[in-house]
């Protein structure tokens, strides 16, 4: 799985490279808060729209040729994005950049599941996981590092030496796994998953939980850099190393096999709503345990949905692999703009607010389920 997990952890890594940068970014344009969440939310927006396509071309052409093309194509918008001369621009390559994404995203999840899963069961679906949660700390800490010593730019631009690195890997190591799309319907498979309620069950869970995550990590930065906390940049920054806890992902993909996801997703619903309100205090230990328990619910919660995904679909896994994350980023890019605007306004407790509603809502789809279908949660 070496080089598969290489190349899932630098799209993350690249996803969420101006994440801990957003006030840098901010000086450097003289754009808001909001404005510069800008960077992630169209980052997000085009891995939605860019599902549509990745999925069923996977489908259709192949799982390591979708994952291995996309990789190979992430370079060129990294680089353009280090050398972006305003922020209008660096935002195209931004776009360029989350259009290439959904080849490395959409296909993996089916790709983990044909591949890997039959042998290793949910720990296959934790070791994906946790290696997007390296590629997070790579794109959020160790930017946040390189840029405090050698300047955004330059930190930005190191990121393309892991999509390119990745791609000659997977090229060498992958196998190729036998595809199911039928000829000539590369979006008939999209149709059918669209009805698909166990599918939109996972999805909507997700989502909440995506946006959740990226609106608190998007613009606690900000509330870092605030009194009564005041740190720099680089030090604050240092929150993203949370994301360590994602280490436990195979161990959450076994829990997963004994519970079922559903479950598993409504506990983690339960501890990210615990872990946002403990960062409403002004306290420092408190923020870290919340923000804390929002990283581990975070990682269960999106492990379950992706395990919900690969079990709702034996066949068009790429097709509905593209429901779940065109609609799953598409949520998402909200979640870097919206809290954004509620910061403005109310501060933190605006963010956190935000972020209670998306999980009610997923709390509220699965609840439902469980009542249509007769079973306690």
């Amino acid at each position: 799985m070496v080089g598969f997990l290489l190349g899932a952890a630098s799209m993350f890594a690249v996803t969420y490279s101006t994440q801990a940068i957003l006030p840098q970014l901010g000086k450097t344009f003289d754009v808001s808060p909001a404005h510069a969440g800008l960077t992630i939310s169209v980052v997000v927006f085009a891995l939605a729209c860019g599902a549509w396509i990745w999925g069923p071309f996977s489908d259709r052409y192949g799982r390591k040729r979708s994952i291995v093309l996309a990789s190979a194509l992430l370079v060129a918008p990294t680089v353009g994005v280090a050398l972006a001369p305003s922020f209008d621009v660096l935002l195209v390559f931004r776009t360029l950049q989350g259009l290439c994404m959904p080849g490395l995203l959409t296909a993996g999840v089916p790709y983990v599941a044909e591949a890997f899963e039959p042998r290793i069961g949910g720990r296959a679906m934790g070791y994906y996981v946790a290696s997007l949660v390296a590629g997070g700390l790579i794109g959020r800490v160790g930017v946040a590092l390189l840029a405090a010593g050698l300047g955004w730019r330059w930190a930005i631009g190191l990121l393309a030496v892991l999509p390119l690195s990745a791609a000659v890997l997977m090229q060498r190591s992958l196998v190729n796994v036998p595809t199911s799309a039928e000829r000539g319907g590369m979006f008939r498979g999209v149709r059918r998953q669209l009805r698909n309620p166990s599918l939109l069950r996972a999805t909507a869970t997700g989502s909440a939980f995506f946006f959740m995550f990226v609106g608190c990590f998007s613009y606690v930065v900000y509330r870092l850099e605030r009194p009564p906390f005041g740190f720099g940049p680089a030090a604050g920054s240092l929150v993203f190393v949370l994301w360590i806890l994602g280490a436990a992902g195979p161990a959450i993909g076994r829990l997963a096999d004994r519970i079922g996801w559903e479950r598993l997703g409504l506990s983690a619903l339960a501890l990210a709503a615990i872990g946002l309100a403990l960062t409403l205090p002004e306290s420092l230990p408190s923020l870290v345990l919340g923000l804390a328990f929002v990283t581990l619910a975070n990682f269960s919660g999106v492990t379950a949905a992706q395990l919900g995904v690969t079990r709702a679909a034996d066949v068009d896994r790429g097709a509905a692999s593209a429901v779940y994350f065109s609609l799953y980023y598409g949520v998402g890019s909200l979640g870097a703009y919206v809290p954004g605007l509620a910061w403005e306004r109310y501060g933190w407790a605006g963010v956190a607010v935000t972020g209670f509603v998306a999980l009610a809502v997923a709390g509220v789809v699965l609840l439902s389920a469980y009542a249509s279908n007769g079973r306690s949660p």
